[in-house]
């Protein structure tokens, strides 16, 4: 495809008329806000969803995690009957594929798992027509959407599609990756520049067309492999110079140099800007997107996949150190403070804290009092290893080590004489 160049495109050249009507596939973390923002736009919104539970909160109004302002925007669009959720799939102008695209195993054997996108695509075509427009949003490896197409073509041999009519076909296909971070999601799908990844330069206009609607920010147009590739590159691309900052980390570990102090003076440097060294790397994006890269390009990808376990280790490294400040107590009682992978969310996927905190618990190093003050209760897998949520006071009070996981604000305020007596490792730098 001849891509539109690297101009931004005016909307005003699109119509939006024919977008009256959105399906969004996945009432995830991606999915829900993206739904509530097009029918705060007075869009007609079907949220899918496979969770029955996702669905009756949904359509009580009640986001199913936590996010700022998004209850106030869910309830206010529900009510207004813009928004509803469903477990069936049903008609539409356009479908927005929200799905989660996890990683099967970890480490090095680690590898994309894009059934979900699969399984969103045998759902949609049935209900597909003439007209309609198709945009992937979930992070991918580079070829999904082409593997979307044919699984539509394959499914509607009534229907054409773009890797058979190109700018004629009748569907118009694309990937549009989000790029939105937990915390500011509402204001990242308004303000953020998109990448649009048409697989014809029709495609990449009609999805411009519909983003358009909420969109404020920047938008480039591109080619579909593109931009699944550019979602991946940029989280790589973080992946690697925290891995740096981790390394570091190590070194200075070994030659007893504090890090914070070496990386603040290095960053004095006008061309310099190392970012901070902590306990791994979390999230749905930073933790997993890499590995999509390193899956399909294993030769050629050797920076990215030795990053990736550089930052993959950081958790076991933090449990030898606990370990060998624990075996110094005679009963070590220990403080973690966070679970989540960022600070003040409440959301906790592929968080190194838990890791190391499931790692401490199998290996009895000690008592572990267990502080997140953004999640009701813990974790299934930690529950069944004895853990239970504690009060931040008290569990400063009793600990005589404190490991500091996570860089909550309510945790930087605290009184430093409390921490005098205690063996603190502070995997943040804040203290």
């Amino acid at each position: 495809m001849e891509t539109a160049g690297h101009q931004a495109v005016s909307w005003r050249h699109f119509s939006v008329s024919n977008y009256s009507r959105i399906v969004v596939v996945g009432l995830g973390y991606i999915g829900l806000p993206t739904a509530a923002v097009f029918a705060d736009h007075g869009l007609e919104i079907v949220g899918v969803d496979v969770n029955p539970r996702v669905v009756d909160s949904v359509n009580r109004g009640r986001p199913h995690f936590g996010e700022p302002n998004l209850d106030a925007l869910v309830r206010r669009v529900v009510e207004s009957g813009k928004l509803r959720a469903t477990l069936e799939m049903e008609p539409g102008d356009a479908f927005i594929i929200a799905v989660p695209t996890p990683l099967v195993s970890h480490g090095a054997e680690a590898r994309p798992d894009i059934s979900y996108v699969e399984e969103a695509a045998k759902a949609i075509a049935p209900v597909l027509a003439p007209g309609n427009l198709v945009i992937l949003e979930s992070t991918s490896p580079v070829g999904t959407t082409e593997m979307l197409a044919s699984i539509f073509a394959d499914s509607r041999p009534d229907l054409t599609f773009p890797p058979q009519r190109g700018e004629r076909a009748q569907v118009q296909i694309a990937h549009c990756p989000e790029r939105v971070l937990p915390g500011n999601i509402l204001d990242e799908v308004v303000n953020n520049a998109r990448v649009i990844g048409g697989m014809t330069r029709k495609c990449a206009h009609a999805a411009l067309g519909l983003y358009r609607i909420v969109v404020r920010g920047e938008c480039r147009l591109t080619n579909a492999r593109t931009a699944e590739l550019t979602k991946l590159t940029e989280n790589a691309f973080r992946d690697v110079n925290i891995a740096f900052a981790n390394e570091l980390s190590f070194i200075c570990d070994r030659l007893k140099i504090n890090v914070w102090e070496l990386i603040r003076l290095a960053n004095l440097h006008p061309r310099v800007n190392i970012l901070q060294p902590g306990p791994g790397v979390g999230g749905h994006c930073i933790a997993v997107d890499p590995w999509f890269i390193v899956a399909t390009n294993p030769d050629e990808a050797r920076l990215i996949r030795g990053a990736r376990l550089i930052n993959d280790s950081k958790p076991a490294y933090v449990c030898a150190r606990v370990a060998a400040r624990a075996a110094a107590l005679k009963r070590p009682v220990i403080a973690c403070l966070g679970l989540t992978y960022k600070k003040d969310v409440d959301d906790l996927r592929e968080s190194p804290a838990v890791t190391i905190v499931r790692q401490l618990a199998e290996e009895q190093i000690g008592e572990l009092l267990v502080v997140e003050p953004n999640i009701a209760e813990l974790p299934a897998d930690l529950r069944d290893l004895g853990l239970q949520l504690h009060d931040f006071d008290d569990a400063l009070e009793r600990a005589n080590l404190v490991l500091l996981l996570v860089d909550h604000m309510s945790f930087l305020q605290i009184d430093r004489e409390v921490l005098n007596d205690k063996f603190v490792i502070d995997t943040r730098g804040i203290w």
